[in-house]
């Protein structure tokens, strides 16, 4: 399986999805952000209620849009989000 990654505002954002076979949603998205100075987050889940998806694909994509939406938070609301 390929991983998905992106630079958002000077971070890294990589896609974390878990594969869980014998579930009829068998891929819980999440992401790892790597800052500017090379620290990495914990593994960052999406809200339970999205979590859980059929496609793969779709589950990395909503990983990395999750991810940029975190950083933008951090960054602008100078909330700490990871």
């Amino acid at each position: 399986m390929q991983t998905l990654h992106c630079q958002h505002r000077e971070h890294t954002i990589t896609a974390s999805v878990m594969a869980h076979p014998d579930s009829p949603l068998p891929y819980a998205a999440g992401c790892l952000i790597t800052d500017p100075e090379g620290h990495v987050s914990r593994r960052l889940s999406l809200p339970v209620d999205m979590k859980f998806m059929a496609n793969l694909d779709h589950a990395q994509h909503a990983a990395l849009a999750h991810g940029r939406w975190l950083v933008d938070q951090q960054l602008d609301a100078q909330a700490r989000c990871f």
